[in-house]
């Protein structure tokens, strides 16, 4: 709790800014207090994703409305921002972005004592706050989980705006085609007031101020410190612990994004872990088994073993964590790692809905954090690495 409440004394640390630069010098002060060698790797970020993806709702309403003159133009902006959104949302490489301004971030990464071990793990959780926009309110997220709820499949904010996107190119390809009718017209009508009113959520959040960040994700920060000191005193047999605390998340995942790419030669797929810890400040545990921002990636097969394992194990005795797992519409850290092929997935907090209370709020302050969910997840963090030890010691020969 002291951590959480001296992370969240750096008052809006938004990536890119001086306290969230500030906040992470303090982080590398105290891991190295604990005896850890520590380095600040620099990298860059977009802050302003709002704005980006709110030009491409505005370039998705132009075509769409161009596309009843001139159908062949219209469609050809309408196919260009869908591949920039696609390309920007899974990580790949970003175009519209380019053209807005970049700010200097940092990630701290803290490598472990056993660089001789069988596999290395890295524990991670990002340390900048985000914007606490009406786009993505408690109030919304609710309304989110609900509707997945309700539709048996993830929904997500992007999800919408990119295949409102989508679909506009086969409707503007009828019109090519010539196929001019009221049918058409009323088709092309809802995806086109979906972008409308994306651009002005979007918008919207990027003049909100920044969450205080207790829940999102000063916990989470928190309970990374606390399991490596833990393993720290009691190392794994197989495993070389390493802290990962990255900013720019509030930029989506840009600062793990930018670690991967910049370690993606050193780090062997087979043997390199990433396990994030993200909102665990209120709620029962949560592990990821799928997420993603257009579609759904699963998350590693063995890691989410583990985890269904200590989970029925809790069940069946004191059922302290009262874990289950979750597919989220949307993404977080372990994303970019899963991507890029790493074994990756999320351990999180959250109510009945699935939903992490107090993520992106203005009342996201420390006073409203559980510290009986924050032992939750450190006990089941701490579960996993020793399950994923023991695994990797029957797998690997003598």
């Amino acid at each position: 709790m002291d951590l959480i409440r001296t992370l969240c004394s750096f008052e809006s640390r938004a990536a890119g800014t001086d306290a969230e630069r500030r906040a992470a010098s303090w982080l590398a002060t105290r891991l190295s207090a604990g005896g850890r060698r520590v380095e600040v790797e620099p990298t860059y970020v977009h802050p302003r994703y709002g704005l980006v993806h709110a030009g491409h709702c505005v370039l998705g309403l132009a075509g769409s409305l161009l596309a009843t003159v001139q159908p062949a133009i219209g469609f050809a902006i309408v196919l260009a921002t869908a591949v920039s959104m696609y390309l920007d949302l899974n990580y790949r490489a970003y175009l519209l972005r380019r053209l807005f301004f970049r700010r200097a971030s940092q990630n701290v990464v803290s490598p472990g004592k056993r660089s001789d071990a069988a596999a290395r793990i890295f524990l991670c959780a990002h340390y900048d706050a985000v914007r606490a926009g009406a786009a993505f309110s408690p109030r919304q997220a609710a309304r989110w989980a609900r509707l997945s709820a309700r539709l048996s499949i993830p929904v997500g904010p992007f999800r919408v705006l990119f295949w409102s996107l989508a679909l506009l190119l086969p409707i503007i390809g009828a019109r090519m085609a010539g196929l001019e009718s009221n049918l058409i017209a009323f088709l092309q009508l809802p995806p086109t007031l979906v972008l409308m009113v994306g651009a002005f959520l979007l918008t919207g959040s990027e003049l909100s101020d920044v969450a205080p960040g207790a829940n999102d994700n000063a916990s989470g920060v928190a309970t990374v410190l606390s399991v490596a000191e833990e393993l720290d005193t009691e190392p794994p047999a197989n495993l070389d612990v390493c802290v990962l605390l990255v900013g720019g998340e509030g930029s989506l995942q840009e600062g793990m994004r930018s670690f991967v790419r910049a370690h993606r030669a050193a780090l062997d797929r087979e043997t390199t872990y990433f396990v994030s810890v993200d909102t665990v400040g209120q709620g029962t545990v949560r592990f990821e088994t799928g997420a993603g921002w257009i579609i759904t990636y699963d998350l590693d097969r063995r890691l989410v073993q583990l985890c269904a394992a200590i989970a029925t194990a809790d069940h069946e005795n004191t059922d302290r964590y009262q874990a289950r797992s979750v597919v989220h519409g949307y993404a977080g850290d372990s994303m970019p790692a899963r991507i890029a092929g790493y074994p990756a997935t999320t351990i999180s907090c959250g109510n009945d809905l699935n939903q992490g209370a107090g993520r992106d709020a203005w009342n996201d302050t420390p006073d409203r954090i559980d510290k009986a969910a924050l032992d939750r997840a450190h006990g089941f963090a701490l579960e996993l690495v020793r399950a994923l030890d023991r695994d990797i010691g029957r797998r690997t020969p003598r």
